[in-house]
């Protein structure tokens, strides 16, 4: 036995979820994990970093799951910065870990993909590891850094590689990860589980929209999520001007809600393609605020372009423009359009001007916006319902604990798949 651990026999079966990329419960999808297993009779414990202006206790218990938190820098300054961070990441992971003990099945969610490492230490002592694939790692390095397939490339390959051989099971966020744990994991399928993340319906409910948000234009135009060099707020500003400046509609204003460590350069951007007078950015609000604004808004935007992360990710922002009743532009992307469907429409990749001819057509067509929201809040309700990724996840871990349900058992195994359309 570890550390200060309770024998596990008295108190039913515990799981232990490793996060390094953002605090608990702030990922969304992570705490909502944490809830099902809970409800489900698992004792729940999370390690993760300590945020900067929420989750900065050391240590928590919140509804009934205990969260342990490590302060954590995030990199700056390149791969030294990154080694730093991730280093940092791996001791107070590997201490804390030894704090809560024996486990029964250790969730290890990336990036980076090197919480592998104490999974195996709590695997020799009897786990299993469930893999909770968030990002493709390799693919988010090539579109994030542009430095080709160099060494540092070979390296978080390699590092994915040996997360997939560690783990029992995978839990991937859509079907083209899906596919690539099979292909280049070498899973089996039937270890390799789609759970999708999917909006707290709850947190999007519609309230009555507020005129005074448009700043005094016809029309609100909104962007929700993170600003990363490869989330294409870029794309979105320079669409805008070309609404501007190309089809002449000056009937809009524009709100971007989030932030990012590319959020300083999106300011300069905006004031650069003199859109400061129709361009507002908020950074982190409230949900309260969050939800004022998409329940005002007219057109929503994804402006992610076309890369090898982008093409085969769920984008949280488009599940939750859908959940709050919003019309959608986005460029085409695989699992865009497997996610929104006809709540959205599509620009060919990367098309600036055709993206903000589609923003111009939806302005001027509010039964067509009517028809998308309803059509999104009919999918978030339905086959894209977190009722239906807590089923997959609950069978995951029956699978990684081999406590298989028999063939034909409504558990919702479904031979490692979900359905998603």
């Amino acid at each position: 036995m570890l550390g200060n651990a309770t024998p596990l026999g008295h108190r039913g079966r515990r799981a232990l979820i490793l996060v390094e990329n953002l605090s608990v419960p702030f990922d969304r999808r992570v705490w909502q994990e944490c809830t099902t297993l809970r409800d489900a009779g698992w004792t729940v414990d999370v390690i993760c970093p300590q945020g900067s202006k929420r989750d900065t206790e050391p240590e928590a218990v919140i509804d009934g799951v205990r969260i342990h938190r490590y302060p954590l820098r995030a990199a700056t300054g390149g791969p030294a910065g990154y080694l730093r961070e991730y280093g940092s990441a791996l001791w107070h992971t590997a201490r804390l870990a030894r704090k809560v003990g024996r486990v029964h099945v250790v969730h290890a969610c990336n990036p980076p993909d090197l919480l592998f490492l104490p999974a195996l230490w709590l695997k020799r002592r009897g786990a299993r590891f469930v893999f909770d694939q968030h990002d493709l790692v390799p693919e988010l390095y090539l579109s994030r850094f542009d430095r080709g397939e160099d060494l540092l490339y070979r390296a978080v390959c390699a590092l994915e590689r040996w997360t997939y051989r560690a783990a029992d099971v995978v839990l991937a966020t859509n079907e083209s990860y899906r596919d690539v744990a099979i292909r280049r994991g070498g899973k089996r399928p039937d270890d390799v589980f789609v759970v999708r993340s999917a909006p707290q319906t709850d947190r999007f409910q519609p309230v009555p929209p507020e005129p005074e948000l448009k700043r005094g234009k016809p029309h609100l135009l909104c962007y929700l999520g993170v600003m990363g060099p490869q989330d294409g707020v870029d794309y979105a500003l320079r669409a805008l001007a070309k609404l501007r400046d190309e089809l002449g509609r000056t009937d809009w204003h524009a709100v971007f809600v989030g932030s990012g460590d590319a959020f300083d350069a999106m300011v300069e951007l905006s004031g650069q393609l003199g859109l400061c007078d129709q361009v507002e950015f908020t950074g982190r609000v409230p949900d309260a605020d969050l939800v004022r604004y998409l329940s005002t808004a007219d057109v929503c935007l994804s402006p992610d372009p076309r890369n090898p992360l982008n093409d085969v990710s769920t984008m949280n922002k488009v599940l939750e423009y859908m959940a709050m009743g919003r019309p959608l532009v986005s460029f085409d992307l695989r699992e865009a359009r497997v996610s929104a469907g006809d709540a959205a429409v599509y620009a060919p990749a990367d098309d600036e001007s055709a993206f903000a001819r589609l923003v111009a057509m939806l302005l001027d067509d509010p039964d067509q916006r009517a028809r998308m929201g309803k059509i999104g809040q009919e999918r978030i309700n339905g086959p894209l319902s977190w009722r239906n990724s807590q089923a997959s996840l609950l069978a995951a871990y029956a699978a990684a604990c081999r406590d298989h349900a028999p063939a034909g058992d409504p558990s919702g195994r479904g031979g490692g798949r979900t359905v998603e359309r």
